[in-house]
């Protein structure tokens, strides 16, 4: 229930608005994980609502989490743990289309 109220609420706000990770706040030297804009294979299902909504949590987690840092070991937790969570997102919403028979489009140079 709690995902599809999520869910809802993403399709009510447009992308540009959803993104709210502070980057400006970020520490040197951050790797930023790649956040996906499209769907796998174009389709919009309920693996890729789950995996936007679990973006829009840990994206909200941050910024809590960045609000309640007192110095700089908090702030580096803070921003570890987003892109752990960011990364288990991405990973799970790829499984899953895996075994849905849909794959991720990659592309090897050299």
């Amino acid at each position: 229930m709690k995902k599809l109220m999520i869910m809802t609420a993403l399709l009510a706000v447009p992308a540009s608005v959803v993104a709210a990770v502070p980057y400006s706040k970020m520490p040197t030297g951050f790797e930023v994980p790649e956040i996906r804009e499209r769907p796998i294979a174009g389709i919009f299902n309920q693996s890729w609502y789950n995996y936007r909504a679990d973006i829009l949590e840990a994206e909200k987690e941050l910024g809590s989490d960045l609000k309640r840092a007192t110095d700089r070991e908090d702030r580096l937790d803070a921003w570890d743990e987003w892109a752990t969570e960011v990364i288990d997102a991405d990973k799970d919403y790829v499984k899953e289309m895996r075994d849905r028979g849909y794959r991720a489009g990659r592309v090897t140079v050299g």
